[in-house]
């Protein structure tokens, strides 16, 4: 069975920028840093490493308890931009499909490998009724490595009923870079998608095992995760 790990945001979904909006509410409020994101890049880092970055722009002493006032802050204006309108918004072409196709196979078990806070990701996926697809994730609320969450999403897989533990039968989706640096790190097959803010001539660079425009042609998003 494989174990199918998606990133959320730019493989699976665009928010319109509703995680950007409600983070920078929370910089402000928690860390008094103003636009916290323009020294910082986003693209496929944990909230827990953004958090961490941004509170040192802030000259703040990072800790357990400031990720969690940040975190909180952040969740309770996220519930509120989430609905708002924003640019490019949306679930991104063929991914609610290749999610139906793939949630009635047996030999597909399905999960997350993202870098959002796990309440943070839950809000998201619900606003588009796409978390119900995901057995179980690996999430970025105290992992600031990135690599850290593959070992987390196996474990958890495992505790949830997948089987064999193969790294061979490991897949992960994503957009950008660190996503395929964690697969290739773990020893994993990678599956790129253009979707977000990576172009498929720079994904291709990353050594990715296959690259994508975006999951909208099913036979080929399957075949790509090697089903």
């Amino acid at each position: 069975m494989k174990l199918i790990l998606f990133d959320i945001d730019g493989t699976l979904v665009l928010s319109g920028r509703a995680g950007a909006r409600a983070m920078t509410q929370a910089f402000q409020e928690v860390l008094g840093v103003a636009d916290g994101f323009e020294n910082v890049p986003m693209a496929g880092r944990t909230d827990a490493w953004i958090v961490a970055q941004v509170a040192a722009l802030g000259g703040m002493q990072y800790d357990d308890q400031l990720r969690e006032r940040v975190h909180d802050t952040y969740i309770a204006h996220l519930m509120r931009e989430i609905h708002q309108p924003g640019p490019q918004k949306g679930v991104l072409p063929g991914v609610r499909s290749l999610l139906e196709v793939l949630s009635l196979r047996t030999d597909a078990f399905l999960a997350l490998l993202t870098g959002n806070f796990e309440q943070g990701a839950r809000i998201k996926l619900e606003y588009f009724d796409l978390w119900r697809y995901f057995r179980c994730g690996a999430f970025g609320d105290a992992e600031q490595d990135r690599n850290g969450l593959l070992p987390m999403a196996v474990a958890r897989a495992q505790a949830g009923g997948w089987t064999p533990a193969d790294p061979s039968q490991v897949v992960i989706v994503g957009d950008t870079p660190l996503d395929v640096a964690v697969a290739r790190t773990g020893g994993v097959r990678s599956v790129a998608v253009a979707t977000g803010s990576f172009d498929t001539q720079s994904l291709q660079a990353t050594g990715a095992d296959v690259v994508l425009e975006d999951l909208g042609d099913l036979t080929t998003a399957v075949s790509a995760l090697g089903l």
